[in-house]
């Protein structure tokens, strides 16, 4: 078994909390993994350890066979990897074209390669006649599709998106599935957090739920739902409890 991403007690502490407690991944190479949990369980936590934004407390983390650990060996991980962060982390002042361009310089791709690259991304993402407008005045779900172009745009085995869908319409929605399902179609890698449990049912191959910074659950998506839906289970994981009274007394007093 060939493993896009593994860690060993994953950690990562903020002054006295414990964000990721000790967690263990276990990706293979070829799957569509969706990362689930409750708000600040530590899913973007997790993806900024593993692409290198924030160093772990402790533990150790492989991705694609390299010792993040190691610079040498994170630098040549980091150059197969694309990543939708959290904040997208656009540059307002640039068009689509030279965002772009500027990602491709930054992966060391040739440039003839960035110029066909752009070209088929901008049109398939249906981009190409925004192209020149700066990335300030985009709309949030053109932003999404320009944020996952420069992610796809070197090439990459591994992609982490950290909720990818949130916010767009269905158009976008669909848009970024069908490109995201031909990804992995080829053998390259998803790390997907998302809160849209449809979303995950279609796509993802695995799961993983992570819940108070720990990893509760993981496995092929047929082994976690146990013939249930992927939400029941998520939820009994999360230990939410379906028979809390969630009603508000002041709306049900003059109920007609």
């Amino acid at each position: 078994m060939s493993l896009a991403i593994e860690t060993h007690r994953l950690t990562r502490y903020f002054d006295r909390f414990c964000a990721v407690d000790a967690i263990e991944l276990r990706v293979e190479r070829g799957t569509f993994y969706g990362f689930l949990g409750p708000n600040g369980a530590g899913k973007s936590t997790t993806i900024k350890m593993l692409t290198g934004l924030l160093a772990p407390t402790d533990g150790d983390m492989f991705v694609l066979g390299k010792d993040l650990r190691d610079p040498r060996q994170a630098l040549e991980a980091k150059s197969r990897v694309g990543v939708i962060p959290e904040d997208l982390a656009l540059f307002d002042n640039l068009t689509a074209r030279e965002y772009l361009t500027f990602i491709g310089r930054m992966y060391l791709v040739p440039r003839d390669t960035i110029r066909a690259r752009i070209g088929e991304l901008l049109a398939l993402l249906d981009l190409a006649n925004e192209e020149k407008k700066l990335t300030l005045e985009y709309s949030h779900g053109m932003k999404k599709k320009l944020a996952l172009a420069a992610a796809l745009l070197p090439n990459p085995d591994l992609l982490f998106l950290d909720e990818p869908f949130e916010g767009v319409d269905a158009v976008t929605s669909r848009a970024i599935r069908d490109l995201l399902t031909g990804f992995v179609a080829r053998g390259s890698t998803v790390f997907l957090t998302s809160h849209v449990l449809e979303i995950v049912e279609k796509l993802c191959t695995h799961v993983g739920i992570i819940v108070k910074g720990e990893l509760v659950e993981q496995a092929s998506l047929d082994a976690i739902r146990q013939g249930s839906s992927l939400e029941d289970r998520f939820l009994e994981k999360a230990g939410a409890d379906a028979d809390v009274n969630r009603k508000l007394t002041w709306l049900e007093e003059n109920a007609p």
